[in-house]
Formats: structure tokens, sequence, C-alpha cells
């Protein structure tokens, strides 16, 4: 009897629960997990629309009569198109995808397109991967989207060597959407990989902008290659949160809230720690660039601010429950978000220089001040993944100081192996501190004949 008694005390505190559970829901919003990353300049941020608009031209039959195009077009030439593949022509191992030489922009471009929801060829690209299924270079990566990548990277690899050979001083950039964001990450790790098969390409040369991408790499590579890879992510974009299995989002497409509702009971019930000690739990790639646009008990649009890092914990681990979950996603207004922080950015940073915009017309920084600039923006860039390294050590990350011979962060000494123990990346900067030490000291002491260290007398 005392039993059926506390019964309904135990329902008002389960339901309590699930009240509190819901209210902090409601109140996170995306805008929480980027909030203490630094702004990104226009400079770093401007080829993220231009990239949009070309993702989108691969979705178009003919190029010269479009029939999607943005407001102002493309901006591409047709002329400069080397080649562009349809769903005939993959055979279904990938998405359509075209290979565009940028002259204007000083780039050789590979632009895939996402999902087509009518193609059982994408949902068998996605839906092929199970947990830790899939291993490289020392991490975890979706098995589906590798096999995509390495289809297209061995169909065009000859290809984009002679463009690379031709064009020495062109830069080689990879730029995808959801589906096409996963692959396009990939093929820049194998290309990274693999450069010898590109000829002489330099590895600072290769770089990756993935629009909306699925977690699709384990979290030692998202770090390690956040200086090739970018992901641009729109306030509460679903899918790069997403951590359930694909399979399991696409069989409920027609019932997304349902499932995302279970995913946020999920994720709020898993510790972070042990999230983030799971070797074969896959992330977003790369840097990640966050663009807010929408306040929480706001209504509208606000002029769109981006904000970027290389997180290694608080890595969009949580679903937002927002009704722009889905809209978010889709290319057209990440295009069009993306292009309007550009604009936001410009007027602000060209107002430091005094100039100003004439008729859709940027006039140029001054040379030695953009090189400034660019300057400051790598060596910031160049902190942040030492600082992002460190925190994945610190934070007993699952192989995080496993450093390739090219290594992102630190430089490995010829001999030394790339399986080595987990303490290779502290024991690398501990020795760094003592042969920065012992120069110290050599400077301000002498030794004596008895052994002993003293004070070096000044030369004058």
């Amino acid at each position: 009897m005392s039993i059926l008694c506390g019964l309904p005390i135990l329902e008002c505190v389960y339901c309590l629960g699930c009240a509190r559970w819901l209210w902090q829901k409601c109140l996170y919003t995306a805008g929480h997990e980027s909030e203490n990353w630094g702004l990104a300049t226009a400079e770093e941020f401007e080829p993220v629309p231009r990239l949009c608009r070309l993702i989108l031209s691969v979705y178009e039959d003919d190029l010269r009569y479009p029939l999607w195009a943005p407001p102002g077009g493309y901006g591409i030439n047709p002329d400069w198109v080397i080649v562009k593949r349809t769903y005939e022509e993959t055979g279904g191992c990938a998405t359509p995808y075209m290979i565009y030489l940028d002259h204007d922009n000083v780039e050789i471009v590979l632009a895939i397109r996402g999902l087509n929801l009518a193609k059982e060829s994408d949902y068998a690209v996605l839906l092929d991967n199970k947990l830790g299924q899939t291993k490289f270079d020392g991490g975890y990566v979706h098995n589906g989207l590798l096999k995509a990548a390495k289809w297209i990277f061995d169909a065009e690899c000859e290809l984009l060597r002679d463009l690379v050979e031709m064009n020495p001083d062109y830069r080689l950039t990879f730029a995808g959407h959801s589906l096409g964001a996963g692959i396009v990450s990939l093929i820049a790790m194998y290309a990274v990989q693999n450069r010898e098969k590109l000829g002489t390409i330099e590895r600072k040369r290769i770089r990756c902008f993935a629009m909306a991408p699925a977690r699709c790499v384990s979290l030692n590579l998202a770090v390690r290659y956040a200086d090739v890879i970018n992901s641009v992510v729109l306030q509460d974009d679903f899918l790069p949160r997403t951590t359930t299995a694909l399979e399991d989002v696409y069989k409920s497409i027609f019932c997304l809230p349902c499932l995302l509702c279970l995913m946020c009971l999920k994720d709020t019930c898993t510790l972070e720690e042990k999230m983030l000690k799971d070797p074969r739990r896959l992330y977003a790639p790369g840097r990640l660039y966050h663009i807010v646009e929408r306040k929480p008990f706001r209504i509208g649009r606000f002029p769109p601010v981006v904000r970027t890092a290389v997180p290694v914990d608080r890595r969009f681990e949580h679903i937002v429950l927002s009704c722009n979950a889905t809209s978010d996603h889709t290319i057209i207004w990440l295009e069009r978000e993306s292009q309007r922080a550009v604009d936001v950015s410009l007027n602000f940073f060209l107002g430091n220089y005094s100039l100003m915009l004439e008729k859709d017309r940027i006039m140029e920084i001054p040379a030695q001040q953009r090189m400034q600039r660019q300057e400051s923006l790598a060596r910031e860039h160049s902190e942040e993944y030492e600082a992002a390294l460190r925190r994945a050590i610190a934070l007993d990350i699952p192989q995080a100081s496993y450093s390739p011979s090219y290594g992102t962060f630190a430089e490995v000494e010829e001999g030394e192996s790339s399986g080595s123990s987990g303490g290779s990346g502290s024991l690398l900067s501990f020795k760094r501190m003592r042969e920065r030490w012992d120069n110290f000291i050599e400077r301000l002491f002498d030794v004596d004949e008895s052994g002993r260290m003293v004070f070096k007398k000044s030369s004058t």
C-alpha cells in the first residue's frame, strides 16, 4: 500500500524533470555553442558564398541557359568548366560534380552537389557505415563517404595533376554541400595523403570548404586537418549536430521533429566526457565557421555574424529545437546568408581603411595592409591549431597526439614512428622547452674550473 502511495510522487518528480529538460532545451540556442569563438574576417570567409554559387551551378543541366540561378547569377564562365559529371557518368558511386578552372580567383575547384532525395544511390552512400567500421590515418571516418571520395579521386586524379602542373600558382580547392561536403572533406584528406599523385603540389595549396557537412571524421582527425578543411554551418542546421546513424535520419525524414526530440533526450543523458573519449564517434571536420543571424526571443533575422574556431569540446554536440533546423541546411539559404555576412564584414573592415563601396564595386585594400592582415591571420590560426591539440591531449582524446610526418601542429623528426605512443605530442613540446631553457642558461652562465656555474662577465 505504501508503494502505491508513492507512485504519484514519483510521477510528479518525473514530470517536473521532463518539464525542466524541455525548458532548458527551448532556451538552448545555436549561438551558445560559438559564443566564445573569435570573429571571422572578411578575407578568410570571402570564398564561401562564391563556392556556394559554384555548388549550386552543378544542379544546372546547361550553364549557358541556367534555370535556377540566384540573384546576380552564378558568377562563373561556362568556358572555364573543365568537366561536369552526371549520375549516369558516376554510376551511382558519387553525386554529380564539376571541375572548374577559376582564373579570376587563381584556383582549381572540384565542386560536388548535395543529396538528391530521389536517388537511391545517394542513400546507399550515406547508409554504408557502421560505428568504427573504417580507419583512416590514425582515426575513423564514414565508410560510404570514403568510398565515394576515393572513386572521384581515382577517376579525376590525372586530370587534376595536369591542371596543377599547368597552373603551378593555383590552389586546389574542394567544395561540397551536405552529402557532397562529407565527400570533399575526405577527398581533401585523401589528396593530402597522396600528394605525389597530384604532382608537386604542397599541403598549403590544398583546401576544402564543406558547407553544412555530415559528421564524417573522428575528433583527432577533425582537429589535425583544420588547416585544410573548413566547415561552414548556418545557425541551427541539424546535420552537423546529428550524432545518430544517418540511416535513422533518412528513414525518419518525414517525421524528423520526432527524431530530433529523441536525439535531444539521448544527448542530454550522455556525459560529454564519455562522448569525447569514444574514438569511433564522428564529428564535423576541420575548422568551424558558424553563421549566427537569429537571437532568442527575437523576431526576424539580424545582420549575420560569422564566428570561427578549432574547438575540441562543444563541437556542435547538441541538437537545437528550432523550426529552422532543416531550412538552415539548404544551400540556397547558406549562400544568401554567407553573402550577407561578407557584405557586412566588408562594410565594417573597409570603413577602418577609409574606403567605400561604389555601385557594387569594392575598392581594394592597400597591398601592404592586406599582406600584414594575412600574416596576422595565419599566425592566429597557427596558434589556434596548437591550442586545439594541447586541449585534445589535456582531455585525453584517443590518439590526439598522433602526428604524421607532415604534421599540422608539430613537425616530427625523421625516424620517429607515426604510430608513436600517446605522449609523443607532449614529449615533443617538452624537448623544445628543454632546448630553449638550455640555450637561455648558456647565454647567462659559464662553468668555472671547479664545475660550478657562475654568471658570465660582460665583455666591457
